[in-house]
């Protein structure tokens, strides 16, 4: 069986609730689509918690990273953390990007945003690191031109293994489609602890990998004491990008699978 078989037969089995003995719960609304309950953001720059440009609210039950109130990027990335961290579970997340990015960002980030996962926490975090030592699965929107796949793989600080061998590039293309316009693209991760993870759209698996570590660059001002290499990545913390192009997320549902959760 190859992986990418092996990654829809374990969603299957995961939509089905059968991972493990006991009954898998219902989908758990991490963002309940009327306020930032049970999220706690970091800023590059800025003290844990501190947003002053709002850029992280919600409108019209839309959890939603806006700009409106920059003057200019200055490397000012973020990131809102979910209060709890997991390891093994299926995570929906619908999201749409809109409007302009920012004129003073840097071009890889235009239409560029994502969910990081098995992530330290945003208490960890120093207060000028610009992003979490985590695993992202990353969201891209198209220009109307190039192809441009979404659900790709960036590891700021970490590796994985895909095809039996440790990969060490920063970000890895999925096979996913590109999507050039505003529509709702709603992605899936399959996350067992540190044994199977796979990025999921519309059913049809578009990247699996294995055993994530730490280790490797792409990531700032960290706490060494947090900044084990080598150490094996079996769960963590969820948090969602600002980076600069406006986005919204529609849903972000979570539900629990095996017995391995923290």
């Amino acid at each position: 069986m190859t992986m990418r078989n092996s990654a829809s037969l374990f969603l299957c089995i995961a939509l089905l609730g059968a991972c493990s003995s006991e009954p898998a719960e219902e989908w758990l609304p991490l963002f309940n689509g009327e306020d930032l309950s049970g999220w706690t953001l970091k800023i590059a720059g800025q003290e844990l918690g501190e947003d002053p440009w709002n850029t992280f609210r919600v409108e019209d039950g839309l959890l939603t990273v806006n700009y409106e109130n920059y003057e200019s990027l200055d490397s000012r990335f973020g990131h809102l953390f979910y209060e709890e961290p997991f390891s093994h579970y299926l995570l929906r997340v619908e999201y749409r990007f809109l409007g302009e990015q920012l004129p003073d960002a840097p071009g890889w980030a235009f239409k560029n945003s994502g969910v990081m996962f098995h992530s330290q926490s945003a208490e960890s975090m120093l207060q000028d690191q610009a992003f979490p030592i985590s695993l992202e699965a990353q969201f891209l929107g198209g220009n109307g031109t190039d192809e441009r796949p979404t659900a790709n793989l960036c590891t700021p600080g970490t590796h994985a293994v895909i095809d039996g061998v440790l990969v060490e590039d920063h970000c890895i293309n999925s096979s996913a489609p590109t999507y050039h316009g505003e529509e709702w693209v709603t992605v899936d991760l399959l996350v067992l602890g540190d044994s199977l993870l796979a990025h999921i759209i519309d059913g049809d698996t578009v990247l699996t990998y294995t055993n994530p570590v730490i280790g490797g660059g792409n990531v700032n001002v960290f706490d060494e004491s947090v900044k084990q290499d080598g150490q094996p990545l079996t769960g963590g913390y969820i948090a969602l990008q600002s980076e600069s192009h406006p986005i919204q997320f529609r849903q972000v549902l979570l539900k629990r699978l095996g017995d391995g959760n923290h």
